[in-house]
């Protein structure tokens, strides 16, 4: 599913309007309906008491024919109408023409004073101020309004987007001054901003409703975000011929553990080998050897010169794809030994964990990445490679940066981890959830992503694919076990399960 700027959306609007063809009005009115069915669906119980507040744009012109529509299905709404400046768009105007003609509604024009009406914990606020155009903050009366709104107990349903956040950069945006939304309605498509932590106050539980822009104009336009669906991953799955042998499916080389970590090492085996690798060899130092041999008998080991900790380069050209990091620990040895494999290594590499911390304090290593190689930060790794973040937008602005200036693919490891690639396109993830805010996650990760670099598959793919394989065997553990009691453990067990689920639904759609 495509996430286009704010910018954008309104050509997607008059796109639809021109070849529909279908007069503005007319497309209001189809989004209105579609929001008063949503919200009629949440409260069904017609003496809920509902506040509609209602800029003098086309979001009030929205708010406004929702108003109308629940009146007509025997709701009793109060509207509030903000307009100070004496004007309002075309088609909020014939909406508020139409809805003086509506009995049942208590009507208010406000253009100077504003009596404030009593808002209690079953009132249910309908948020029509303003929509996805704003570009600045909200300021004097209408942000004294959000003000006053968020102050009180009631339900909060925005239509489109909170008034008061903008649709992707909120950098400068005065917070005080943003709606907090218990519900978003979202209008046919998501918003870039939807998808940052520090917004999910503001923006509470969000859904899409398809209003009917053209399916046409959508597939045209160009956009770098887009958000991850289910069938999207169907094609990406390569078949198992018949005659297939463990050479087929690639050799794998994972540099993992020191003394006290081996763990690390393990759990990235294990993820590895249940993501259809074919030969997986672990470099470990002496002390790991044990453990690792015992906990996953499947995979070989190469030992390190060194008792403790990972001391020296290996050779890798036996190997179509190699992992390095998890739980290598920092000694200087072992921070030698990272930057000489990643500067003479040809091998897609997948780098996590320690090794990116220690790429953080040598980055002109990072140009010497080989190339279809994946990086995984969480965002206090990528903050040591491209320096402090502001927030969300600022943090996916410079890992786009350094993908392009490395050619590297980057993994945005978080709620909704984002595949960014080196030209710049950004895929956002939505399986997983937060029971996999656990040590050892992001190990499994790197074993899955190994593996499948290892099998062949382009450094996009096997991105893509594997991240949502990782949420997903996160997302069955939840319906198996719940969040609280998630191990990383856990999430390499449920692999096998979510590669099933990803093979029947692929088998079923050929």
């Amino acid at each position: 599913m495509k996430i286009f700027l704010t910018s954008d959306i309104k050509q997607l609007d008059a796109y639809t309007i021109e070849h529909e063809p279908i007069a503005s009005i007319d497309l209001m009115e189809r989004a209105a309906q579609a929001l008063t069915e949503a919200i009629m669906e949440r409260w069904s119980d017609h003496t809920t008491p509902f506040t509609v507040f209602a800029g003098p744009g086309n979001n009030g012109g929205d708010a406004l024919a929702v108003a109308r529509l629940m009146a007509e299905q025997g709701y009793r709404p109060e509207v509030y109408l903000f307009n100070p400046q004496g004007h309002l768009s075309k088609d909020c105007q014939t909406n508020r023409d139409r809805l003086a003609e509506v009995e049942g509604v208590v009507f208010h024009e406000v253009a100077t004073q504003f009596a404030p009406p009593a808002l209690t914990a079953g009132h249910v606020v309908i948020d029509g101020l303003f929509g996805s155009g704003l570009n600045k903050p909200l300021t004097g009366g209408f942000a004294a309004v959000v003000k006053y709104i968020n102050a009180s107990p009631a339900q909060v349903v925005s239509i489109d987007i909170p008034s008061g956040l903008m649709g992707e950069d909120n950098t400068y945006n005065i917070q005080a001054h943003i709606m907090r939304a218990h519900l978003t309605l979202s209008l046919q498509l998501p918003k870039l901003a939807f998808l940052f932590a520090e917004n999910a106050p503001y923006v509470g539980e969000w859904k899409l409703l398809d209003i009917g822009l053209s399916h046409e104009a959508i597939e045209q336009a160009d956009t770098d975000y887009a958000l991850a669906e289910d069938n999207d991953m169907l094609p990406m799955l390569k078949p198992r011929g018949k005659f297939a042998h463990k050479g087929n499916f690639g050799r794998a080389l994972l540099i993992a553990g020191s003394q006290g970590m081996a763990g690390a090492s393990v759990l990235a085996a294990k993820a590895c080998l249940r993501s259809g690798v074919g030969l997986l060899t672990v470099h470990v130092p002496f002390c790991n050897n044990s453990i690792v041999q015992t906990a996953v008998p499947e995979a070989m080991t190469e030992l390190d010169y060194s008792e403790t900790c990972f001391s020296e380069y290996t050779d890798t050209d036996d190997f179509q794809a190699v992992a390095i990091g998890p739980g290598l620990g920092r000694r200087p040895e072992t921070e030698d030994a990272v930057l000489q494999q990643i500067g003479s290594c040809q091998t897609p590499m997948v780098v996590d964990a320690d090794a990116l911390n220690i790429l953080g304090e040598h980055r002109e290593f990072l140009n010497r990445l080989p190339q279809g190689s994946i990086l995984t930060p969480h965002p206090k790794e990528l903050e040591r490679l491209v320096g402090t973040c502001r927030n969300s937008y600022e943090r996916l602005d410079k890992a786009c940066q350094l993908a392009r200036a490395t050619g590297v693919h980057i993994v945005l490891k978080g709620a909704y981890s984002t595949v960014i690639t080196p030209e710049g396109k950004c895929w956002f993830n939505q399986t997983g959830n937060p029971g996999m805010a656990t040590g050892g996650s992001g190990d499994v990760l790197t074993g899955v992503l190994l593996a499948l670099l290892a099998q062949g598959y382009d450094t996009t793919t096997a991105a893509r694919l594997g991240v949502y394989i990782h949420g997903l065997a996160g997302d069955l553990c939840r319906k198996r076990q719940g969040m609280t009691g998630m191990t990383a453990g856990d999430l390499v067990q449920m692999l096998p399960a979510a590669w099933r689920m990803l093979e029947e639904a692929t088998a079923a759609e050929s």
